[in-house]
C-alpha cells in the first residue's frame, strides 16, 4: 500500500460535476504537479481549493481540489478529491494525465480496502458501506448507516469482551492458585456466563431475520391455476403493465418480476405460470419453474377463482404451503360465488377483485401484519445482515452447545477454554480483527470502482 491510487469517483455521464479521488503518500504532491493556483503541499488540512488543471501550459479544465492530510482521512493516507466539470472527456483525461505521473489505477474497492487495513473501519462497517451504496429505502439505508456508525459492530466488540475477561479468568485461576483475591471461575459460573452470551447471539441471530427482510425485501411469488389473475394483480400492485393479460389459458409462460414497496419495504413481486398439466413443451418449463420459486420464496401469494370450485389440485398446493407464509387471495369476487371456504381456514384470506380494483390495501395490510413490519420499521434497526456474519455466529451456537454438554459431562474448565478461544477467534472474524487474506480480497472486489 505504499503507492498513490485514482479512480473516478462519481458515475460516468453528463453531469454538473465528476469527482476524482487519489489516496497515498504522494497523493498531494502528485496532483499539485498538473494544478495551477495555490501551492496544495502548504495549504492546510480539510480545505478547498480552487485553480485549474494544466498540461503543458494547456489549461484543461476549471477545478476545485479538496486536500485532506493523513491520519484524518477516510484511508488514513493523504487523500487529494478533484471536483471538475462531468462529461466522459474531461473526467477521462484528468485520470489519464494523472496515471502518466505515476498514480495507479485503483481496484473496485481498493479505497475501502485501505480504510480497513489502516484500521479506520472494521469488516462490518466496510459491509455497511457497500448496503449504504445499495439501499433502495429509506430502512434500508438506516440499517445500513448503523453499520458504517459501529453500532453493529460494538454489538460484536461487547460479546467478544465478554468471552476474552472468561478466558483471562481461566488462565488466572490455572496459573496463579496462590491468588487468594483473585475470583475463582467454577463450572456452574461458566454455565451460567455461557447461557447469557448464547440468549445474546440467538437474540442477534433472530433479529437478523429481520435485518434481511429490510436490506433484501420480501420475495415473493404469486402462483395459482391459470386465468385466475395472477398478471392483472402483479400488473396493479406495481402499478405497470408488465405481465400479459389475457383470457387464453397459458399466456404468462416465464417469470414476470416487479417491485413494491410497503411502508418502506421492498416486496419483490414473481408471476409465474399458471399451474396446471399441460402437453405444451414450454409451458411445462414455466409450470416447473412456478414450483420451484415456490420453494425458494418468503411469501406465496396463492390466487383462487371466486367463481370456480376449489379442486383436488389446490387442496394439494394450500397443503405443502402450511409450512410457507403465505396468503389466499380470492381474485374476481365481482361474479357469482363457487368456491368453499371451508377449506380455508388454516390460511390467510384476502378478497379481491381486479376488475373493480378491490383488496389491494387489504393484502398489503395482511403482509404488514405477517411481518410485523410496522415493528421493524418503527424499532432500532441494529442488526446484522450480512451472510457471512450469520454464518459465524449460527457456528458459534453450536460450539457453546458443545460447551453446555462438556459441563453437563464434567470436563476439566481448561478443556473447555479452548472452545472459549475459538469463540473469541471466530467473533474476530465478523469484525476483521482476524482474517484470510482472500476473504479481505473476495469481498472489496464487491465494491464499485472508486469508492
Amino acid at each position: 500500500m505504499n503507492d498513490t491510487i485514482v479512480a473516478i469517483s462519481t458515475a460516468l455521464g453528463i453531469g454538473a460535476i465528476s469527482i476524482i479521488r487519489v489516496s497515498g503518500d504522494d497523493a498531494i504532491k502528485k496532483v499539485n504537479s498538473i494544478f495551477i493556483g495555490k501551492n496544495l503541499e502548504k495549504v492546510a488540512s480539510h480545505t478547498i481549493n480552487y485553480g485549474h488543471i494544466s498540461e503543458n501550459e494547456k489549461i484543461i479544465d476549471e477545478v476545485l481540489i479538496s486536500v485532506m492530510h493523513a491520519p484524518k482521512t477516510f484511508t488514513r493516507e493523504n487523500i487529494v478529491e478533484i471536483n471538475c466539470h462531468g462529461g466522459i472527456a474531461t473526467t477521462n483525461k484528468i485520470l489519464e494525465m494523472l496515471l502518466n505521473i505515476g498514480c495507479r489505477l485503483a481496484e473496485p474497492g481498493e479505497f475501502a480496502k485501505r480504510a480497513f487495513l489502516n484500521g479506520r473501519i472494521d469488516l462490518i462497517e466496510a459491509e455497511g458501506i457497500m448496503d449504504l451504496i445499495n439501499s433502495k429505502t429509506e430502512q434500508s439505508r438506516e440499517l445500513a448507516i448503523n453499520q458504517v456508525g459501529g453500532k453493529v459492530s460494538n454489538l460484536i466488540k461487547t460479546l467478544r469482551q465478554k468471552i476474552l475477561e472468561v478466558i483471562a479468568n481461566i488462565e488466572v485461576n490455572i496459573d496463579y492458585p496462590e491468588y487468594e483475591d483473585i475470583e475463582e471461575l467454577t463450572i456452574k459460573d461458566l454455565e451460567k456466563k455461557m447461557k447469557n452470551i448464547k440468549k445474546q447471539i440467538t437474540k442477534i441471530l433472530e433479529e437478523s431475520e429481520n435485518g434481511k427482510i429490510i436490506k433484501e425485501g420480501i420475495k415473493t411469488v404469486i402462483i395459482g391455476k391459470p386465468n385466475v389473475g395472477k398478471s392483472s394483480i402483479l400488473n396493479k400492485l406495481i402499478d405497470e403493465d408488465k405481465a400479459i393479460v389475457t383470457d387464453i389459458p397459458g399466456t404468462t409462460r416465464d417469470i414476470v418480476e416487479g417491485t413494491l414497496n410497503i411502508g418502506g419495504l421492498l416486496l419483490n413481486i414473481i408471476d409465474t405460470a399458471g399451474i396446471r398439466k399441460t402437453e405444451d413443451v414450454v409451458e411445462s418449463i414455466g409450470v416447473k419453474k412456478s414450483l420451484e420459486l415456490t420453494d425458494k420464496s418468503d411469501l406465496v401469494l396463492y390466487v383462487l377463482n371466486n367463481n370456480e370450485e376449489i379442486t383436488k389440485e389446490d387442496l394439494e398446493i394450500i397443503s405443502k404451503l402450511k409450512y410457507k407464509n403465505h396468503i389466499i387471495i380470492i381474485n374476481k369476487i365481482d361474479l357469482d360465488k363457487k368456491i368453499e371456504e371451508k377449506y380455508l381456514t388454516d390460511s390467510n384470506i384476502v378478497y379481491m377483485s381486479t376488475k373493480d380494483n378491490l383488496g389491494f390495501e387489504e393484502l398489503k395490510n395482511c403482509i404488514k401484519e405477517m411481518y410485523n413490519l410496522e415493528k421493524i420499521i418503527t424499532q432500532d434497526l441494529t442488526y446484522l445482515t450480512n451472510a457471512r456474519s450469520i454464518s459465524i455466529l449460527k457456528n458459534i451456537v453450536k460450539i457453546i452447545e458443545d460447551i453446555e454438554k462438556g459441563i453437563v459431562n464434567s470436563e476439566y474448565i481448561d478443556m473447555l477454554e479452548i472452545d472459549l478461544k475459538n469463540i473469541w477467534q471466530q467473533l474476530g472474524e465478523i469484525i476483521g480483527e482476524t482474517y484470510e487474506d482472500e476473504l479481505i480480497e473476495q469481498l472489496f472486489k464487491q465494491f464499485c470502482l472508486g469508492k
